[in-house]
């Protein structure tokens, strides 16, 4: 050993073996394990928003198709596509004369009945008067009881012609006011205000009011909009007509149209192609359901059946403590939920009670601060010791 120290190179060598022996006792049984490898997000202030996801198309609130119920050529069509009309005014302009014609059929008709009408009351009030005669006659022996009764008789039958012959007007009469409708039927106007947003029939065709009811026209009122949302059957029990929804189009995402649900249907939305059965039957194809809700269309921006992609808000908070949902862990039995909060660089565990959770984000009513990083994953680093943190034992040997 003297000779050691009297060597100044084999002394430092030993120096050296010692240190190194030193440092890996230290690495091995006195060095504590890594930090796990964590992301995290901030604790923020946000508005939060617990809300019913529902695709819908925009359709206008009124829609009308304008038709023809008479049978001719269109002889004008006085519209274009996109013209503002009002109601009352002309669109088209059907071909008229087998309408004028039975009109006038019809008004002929009615003329000869009440011509007819007045000889019958001259028949019959000559019939009267041989009545009374022959009854004065044999009041005194000086007719035959015979010619009486026939002058009755005729009497009574002559009564009985002209309350057929009324009867007859008076259909005569509905004939008439018919073919004066239908001749009126000619002319076709708008029931309504509105915008002309499809034109079916053009100028020169033939429309055929017998087999059908052919459309001219399609008339909207688009200064309001409405929307048929389709809501899945899992969410239409918590939705409730008068809650707060908000929109946006395909083509301006980043615009909002806010309005208030009006309604939904009580029917699903394929229950207008449903066959009426009385089996039961399972189906594994999803059910809809249409919230109905009207918006102000003043710019004309929105237009028929255009795709809407709605939020009905179920619940909101503004200016909430916020935390990623991803943070929170299992429900305790006392209702708050168990995250893991950096608090000296290491995960630490912590309680705190939610209010809304919108399996994004939660609202945060206590246990956390405004900027608190939360985890959101956790995962051991690469090399670390058991999944309690403690140190490493001496290697075996």
């Amino acid at each position: 050993m003297k000779n050691v120290f009297k060597k100044p190179g084999r002394l430092i060598a030993v120096l050296v073996v010692l240190a190194l022996a030193g440092w890996i006792a230290k690495r091995v049984w006195f060095t504590p394990p890594p930090p796990p490898a964590v992301a995290t997000a901030p604790v923020t202030v946000a508005d939060i928003e617990d809300s019913v996801l529902a695709t819908g198309t925009i359709g206008a609130y009124k829609l009308v198709s304008v038709g023809a119920q008479v049978t001719g050529e269109v002889k004008k069509l006085n519209v274009a596509l996109g013209d503002t009309v009002q109601k009352g005014q002309l669109i088209a302009e059907i071909d008229a004369l087998t309408q004028q014609n039975n009109l006038r059929n019809a008004e002929a008709a009615l003329e000869s009945a009440q011509a007819t009408l007045k000889a019958k009351q001259a028949a019959q009030q000559q019939a009267e008067q041989a009545a009374v005669r022959l009854r004065e006659l044999v009041a005194i022996d000086a007719g035959a009881r015979a010619d009486l009764e026939a002058a009755e008789a005729t009497l009574t039958t002559s009564r009985a012609d002209i309350a057929a012959q009324k009867a007859l007007i008076v259909q005569q009469q509905m004939a008439a006011d018919t073919a004066k409708v239908n001749l009126g039927y000619t002319r076709v106007t708008a029931p309504m205000d509105g915008t002309v947003v499809a034109v079916v029939t053009e100028q020169g065709q033939t429309v055929n009011a017998n087999q059908s009811a052919p459309t001219i026209i399609k008339l909207a009122k688009l200064d309001v909009m409405t929307v048929k949302a389709q809501i899945s059957e899992a969410d239409v029990p918590r939705v409730k007509p008068g809650m707060p929804v908000w929109f946006n189009l395909l083509g301006e995402p980043d615009k909002r149209y806010e309005v208030k649900l009006r309604a939904v249907e009580p029917g699903p939305t394929t229950i207008a192609t449903d066959t009426t059965t009385t089996t039961t039957t399972t189906t594994t194809s999803a059910i809809y359901y249409n919230g109905i809700f009207d918006v102000p269309n003043p710019d004309g921006k929105l237009r028929i059946n255009m795709t809407a992609q709605a939020s009905i808000v179920l619940a909101r908070a503004a200016k909430a403590l916020t935390l990623p949902s991803a943070a929170l862990s299992a429900r305790e039995p006392d209702g708050r939920y168990r995250v893991r909060v950096l608090e000296n660089g290491r995960p630490a565990d912590r309680l705190i009670r939610v209010g809304l959770n919108n399996r994004v984000r939660a609202q945060v009513l206590e246990g956390l601060n405004a900027g608190e990083q939360v985890v959101t994953s956790e995962a051991a680093p690469a090399g670390a010791g058991n999944a309690n943190g403690q140190r490493r034992g001496p290697p075996p040997f």
